[in-house]
């Protein structure tokens, strides 16, 4: 299958950032689609309900059908490369394994703890269910490589069963979770969590960067921000909800008129797992009105390809600064067999905040026009425009 590579640069460690090349490949829907396998929309947001971590071998994961950016990790003495996606929505770090022998694991590289002189088990499972299908795994810990950090005793999620046929074309071989501990599965201690109190990063804080259009150097920085990957003023805002990454939206407009929609207050969670931008269901038709999409019947919302640069620019108003996006950043343009179409990368969720409050999610979409800080000290998120 042939994939679109993002960046192929080395890791570099200057002034204390350590940054991961990111790659970008097809995501699991296009793969099927080209199968002629049409996956159905799932509500992003169910990723987040509130029961999802009631049990404490249970953790949730979803969506990731669309997800395209992923990363190089390594496991183990000596080291098992790994690719994986690195994600704001999640906090455990699972790969999959040799004692995972379904179509799905056999199509992925799998980590083997006995050619690891620094693996010790702990005897705990999980169970972790997604879309159309389910994986199971086991709990241990070994030493993690994250570019030139080295994190010891890193609990690790290694997969034995992973039934279905979604992830068979799924380009990552597991999911590094970057959210806070409180929703970590099985009271596992998250990387970020371990680097932190390792002392490994000079400052407690991770940045994306994600190219535009398949261009290169997408990249994730540890420890620091790189001041050539963003322009202008970072806008930072408090996390307001210590779980996932999420954000207070005061205000959404459309070509500079506020709508009113979140005049009692929004919520966004800002996630690198999810590739769309997500609105509230009782939002959602009344932005595609303003677009002027349509619904096509494979359930995607389509505009006329020669109108994009006539669309309406939505922004959000987040502590008191309006972030616009642009049509051309929520409009994708797909190629087949030698037509054009354009379709809209937003998509509705059906679930509110765990406040009550409208949920939106910012996913790549979003996260492709601004530079994104997470600041764990002192627990908000900074937004700068992209370079």
């Amino acid at each position: 299958m042939k994939c679109l590579i993002a960046v192929l640069v080395c890791v570099a460690l200057v002034e204390g950032i350590v940054r991961i090349p990111l790659r970008k490949h097809k995501s699991m829907r296009e793969a099927l689609r080209e199968k002629g396998i049409e996956l159905p929309y799932q509500d992003p947001a169910l990723k987040y309900q509130p029961n999802e971590f009631s049990s404490s071998d249970y953790m949730y994961i979803n969506n990731y059908a669309d997800t395209t950016y992923y990363g190089a990790i390594s496991i183990g003495t000596p080291p098992q490369s790994f690719q994986v996606l690195f994600d704001t929505g999640s906090a455990n770090l699972w790969v999959d394994s040799i004692y995972c022998s379904t179509q799905a694991c056999n199509a992925h590289t799998k980590f083997n703890p006995q050619q690891s002189s620094t693996y010790s088990a702990n005897g705990q499972t999980f169970y972790l269910p997604y879309g159309a299908g389910s994986l199971y795994g086991t709990f241990g810990y070994d030493t993690v490589t994250v570019g030139s950090i080295v994190i010891n005793h890193q609990e690790i999620g290694l997969s034995t069963n992973e039934p279905g046929q979604n992830f068979v074309v799924a380009k990552f071989d597991g999911i590094l979770g970057l959210s806070y501990p409180s929703i970590s599965a099985g009271g596992e201690t998250p990387v970020m969590d371990n680097m932190i109190s390792q002392n490994l990063l000079s400052a407690n804080i991770f940045a994306f960067y994600l190219s535009r259009g398949g261009q290169q150097g997408s990249v994730l920085s540890f420890g620091g921000l790189d001041t050539n990957l963003y322009q202008g003023q970072i806008h930072w805002t408090p996390v307001t909800s210590e779980t996932y990454w999420q954000i207070g939206v005061q205000g959404f407009e459309i070509n500079g008129r506020e709508t009113g929609w979140c005049s009692q207050g929004c919520q966004s969670i800002v996630d690198t797992g999810t590739s769309t931008l997500t609105a509230p269901s009782q939002l959602f038709g009344h932005i595609m009105q303003a677009i002027g999409a349509q619904q096509s019947h494979y359930g995607m919302y389509m505009v006329d390809c020669s109108q994009v640069n006539n669309l309406p620019t939505l922004s959000f108003v987040i502590s008191g600064v309006a972030l616009p996006l642009a049509p051309s950043a929520y409009i994708n343009q797909h190629y087949q067999n030698g037509h054009q179409f354009c379709y809209v990368g937003i998509g509705p969720t059906y679930l509110p905040s765990r406040s009550g409050q409208p949920l939106w999610i910012f996913g790549d979409v979003f996260l492709r026009e601004y530079y994104s800080i997470y600041d764990r000290t002192n627990n908000r998120l900074g937004f700068a425009s992209a370079a």
